[in-house]
């Protein structure tokens, strides 16, 4: 359904209809910013970095494939464009930022401040401890859980954008989940 909701409004805007460019930038803008916010860790980058994703995207559009799917290629230019940035800045891992106790000091910060129910609190303590041990996968491993779980995408549209083959997307996710489960049987 939304291969077609995202074609017409392409058909649309290639047809002259501004509008409708702007309708799938806000379709898709908050999904990008939060998937190139994963990779970069800085929310001032990540909106310049969305931006960037969106003027390719809108110089690109008269070249893209309309057989291929446009979420996926979408994400694609995201995550270029997010590579690209780190290159170019040689980020420090987030493992830098620990002092000598092990405690993160910038994943501290990230943390919301403001009291909140017992059961809210319970869950945010649950994904904290989540995103601490997604924080230790490498690179490879990481990518496929951000794209699977917060980009929502299928397997073959990660092997895709990732230019991998499918069984090394779904073998990588298979370790990555591994990986995970031993960083949290420390937690319980």
């Amino acid at each position: 359904m939304q291969k077609s909701n995202d074609e017409q409004f392409i058909r649309q805007y290639l047809g002259g209809d501004e509008k409708s460019l702007e309708i799938l930038i806000k379709q898709y803008l908050k999904p990008i910013y939060g998937f190139v916010y994963r990779y970069v860790g800085s929310a001032a980058d990540a909106e310049d970095i969305t931006q960037e994703v969106f003027v390719r995207m809108w110089r690109n559009l008269k070249k893209f494939d309309r057989q291929k799917k446009f979420k996926t290629w979408l994400f694609s230019i995201a995550k270029n464009a997010s590579i690209d940035f780190l290159k170019k800045k040689k980020v420090l891992p987030f493992s830098s930022f620990e002092n000598e106790m092990g405690d993160n000091t910038v994943i501290n910060k990230l943390v919301d401040p403001t009291p909140l129910p017992d059961e809210i609190f319970e869950q945010k303590d649950i994904a904290n401890m989540l995103n601490t041990a997604i924080e230790k996968l490498s690179a490879k491993y990481r990518q496929i859980i951000f794209s699977r779980y917060n980009g929502h995408f299928t397997f073959r549209e990660i092997a895709k954008f990732l230019n991998e083959p499918l069984h090394t997307v779904k073998s990588r996710h298979r370790r990555a989940l591994i990986i995970l489960k031993k960083f949290l049987t420390q937690f319980f």
